[in-house]
């Protein structure tokens, strides 16, 4: 029996999909834009201020002056959402590269027969991480408009609540993906 040197469709999928879910949500956690208050009593009419789970940005869209490290006078930052999510979203950041540590391990790299349970575990690892970020995106999404803000402004979500969201998504397909390898140790 001559071991075949194919990798699995579903490894491949695995590992394309992850490394781009990961790239989306270190961007959705980065970058300061969950939600965008506009049209804010007593500012001009082009203000923006962009709340994202680490820092405030106020941006003239005439102009397109920014100035972030705003000040959190409303009590932003003290809301559940927003600290689960800083607590979260950096935390699935490292499960999921620990899972594509795994994956590269099960994954035939240096072998020729990949390995189906490591690559099952990996899948199982990463799957983990897509919920760890998906869960503080889903609950701030559902606060939005709970959370404390300018009264008459109007709110909307920004950029990188939506690649946290995708980032998410990815990481749990290729996650499961992964997980089908597992049918291979029990033909095994």
């Amino acid at each position: 029996h001559l071991p075949s040197m194919r990798t699995p469709a579903e490894m491949i999928v695995g590992l394309v999909l992850c490394p781009c879910g990961l790239l989306l949500t270190l961007t959705g956690t980065l970058a300061p834009s969950w939600r965008q208050v506009s049209l804010i009593p007593d500012q001009p009419m082009d203000v923006v201020w962009e709340q994202g789970i680490w820092d405030i940005c106020r941006e003239r869209q005439s102009t397109h002056d920014r100035l972030c490290g705003q000040a959190d006078e409303l009590g932003y930052f003290e809301q559940v959402p927003v600290r689960v999510a800083q607590g979260l979203m950096p935390s699935s950041l490292v499960v999921t590269l620990v899972g594509l540590l795994v994956a590269a391990l099960g994954v035939r790299c240096w072998q020729p027969e990949p390995r189906h349970l490591v690559a099952g575990v990996a899948g199982l690892v990463l799957l983990l991480s897509g919920l760890m970020s998906l869960v503080p995106s889903s609950w701030y999404t559902q606060e939005l408009w709970a959370l404390p803000a300018p009264s008459g402004s109007t709110l909307s979500v920004g950029y990188s609540l939506v690649l946290s969201y995708l980032g998410s998504c990815l990481e749990i397909l290729g996650g499961l993906a992964l997980t089908l390898s597992f049918h291979h140790c029990c033909k095994e």
